[in-house]
């Protein structure tokens, strides 16, 4: 006879050493139950002397064990927090879940933010191949050789804690994406006008998003970075940049460049990059505050055009940028996001005759929402008026 049957829930769940799912879930669960920073894991514990169903994410505890030893941490899970083992024992057995940090990996699957230029080019000076993003990418090519279904579960893990992060980041702003090809060299014309064009859109009160990698989508960047400083800056530096055209065959003297834009002109505009390490041998560009970088391609993909709540304006580029046209297009047409984005497509010529991706566009947008949100223009100084003009 099953020596449980006659008792109540609460007792049954008493008897089990995991407790059950529900203990772990609240109705309050949001991003206000988040603890990211030692300050505020001490705030919390101040004000309620508990972390009752609080997500405490990649916190080190090492030096908070009295507090860990007395606070309630009912329903709590502790995210990759280093702690005293005493402390992770008492957690676990008043009703925690602690997912331990993982040791060995060049990341941190549990991350609380996004990341910094500064935070994936550390040790630079000791050549790319040295710094986290270039181990961060090593470790993903060797992984998923091994198809170690270990190492697929924490890139999974990694890329929700950078969906969560950017949520955070976003909220509240007015996105714009800018989507153009990794070959834009610097100092040509077309990296210039992508720059101007980021320039005018950050003055603009747009929050710039790219794909995080070079060519138009540094430029787009470093356009917004410039948005704060007098129109000659970014003229010195672009002829500053012009000097390491490309990210081939050093992506050390490419991003060093850039640092020392950085450098000259401190305190640039923010805007963010959302790169991805299925693409590593594209290295990420300095000029993004905020970078967002994933595994998962697609997981990339889609989180930069749906929080590209402005609009998009598509520059010429080759098949990543005409996937990004469609990956825009499919949601506007079936407006499963709501109301149909902005879609400005950047030179006639290419985008009807190199790659005619605009014909095809333009007869799915047909007798649809989507068809005053679409519009193709001759020069990228006009896109900043024609996303203005179909943004509504």
């Amino acid at each position: 006879m099953d020596q449980t049957s006659d008792q109540t829930p609460a007792q049954r769940k008493a008897r089990s050493p995991h407790g059950s799912l529900s203990q772990f879930q609240s109705h309050h669960a949001s991003h206000d139950r988040e603890i990211e920073s030692l300050a505020e894991f001490d705030r919390v514990v101040s004000a309620h002397g508990s972390l009752a169903h609080h997500r405490v994410q990649a916190v080190d505890l090492t030096a908070r064990t009295d507090a860990l030893l007395t606070a309630d941490p009912t329903g709590a899970v502790f995210l990759g927090c280093p702690m005293d083992p005493r402390a992770a024992a008492r957690v676990r057995a008043a009703g925690a879940l602690v997912f331990p940090p993982i040791p060995g990996l060049p990341f941190d699957p549990y991350r609380g933010q996004v990341y910094s230029p500064d935070e994936l080019y550390a040790g630079l000076d000791g050549g790319y191949g040295a710094t986290p993003d270039a181990l961060a990418y090593d470790w993903f090519q060797q992984t998923k050789a091994d198809g170690d279904v270990f190492a697929s579960m924490l890139r999974a893990v990694h890329d929700d804690a950078v969906s969560d992060a950017l949520d955070e980041l976003v909220a509240g702003s007015r996105v714009v994406g800018v989507m153009g090809g990794h070959a834009m060299a610097r100092g040509t014309a077309e990296y210039a006008g992508a720059a101007r064009l980021g320039r005018e859109l950050a003055r603009a009160g747009l929050t710039v998003a790219t794909g995080g990698g070079p060519g138009a989508m540094e430029a787009a960047n470093l356009g917004a970075y410039a948005a704060p400083f007098d129109d000659g800056m970014l003229d010195d530096a672009l002829v500053l940049l012009a000097g390491v055209p490309s990210f081939t065959p050093s992506i050390a003297d490419w991003a060093r460049s850039a640092f020392e834009v950085r450098e000259r002109w401190p305190g640039g505009g923010a805007s963010i990059g959302i790169p991805t390490w299925f693409y590593g041998h594209e290295p990420p560009n300095a000029f993004a505050a905020h970078i967002a970088k994933y595994f998962a391609n697609a997981t990339r993909e889609d989180g930069l055009l749906a929080r590209s709540t402005a609009g998009v304006v598509f520059l010429p580029g080759a098949a990543g940028t005409l996937q990004e046209i469609f990956d825009n297009a499919t949601p506007n047409y079936y407006e499963s996001r709501g109301e149909p984005t902005p879609m400005v497509l950047v030179d006639r010529d290419h985008w009807t005759r190199t790659l005619p991706a605009w014909p095809l566009l333009r007869s799915l947008a047909k007798g649809r929402a989507m068809e005053s949100r679409i519009t193709l223009v001759d020069r990228i100084d006009e896109a900043p008026d024609a996303l203005k003009r179909v943004g509504g």
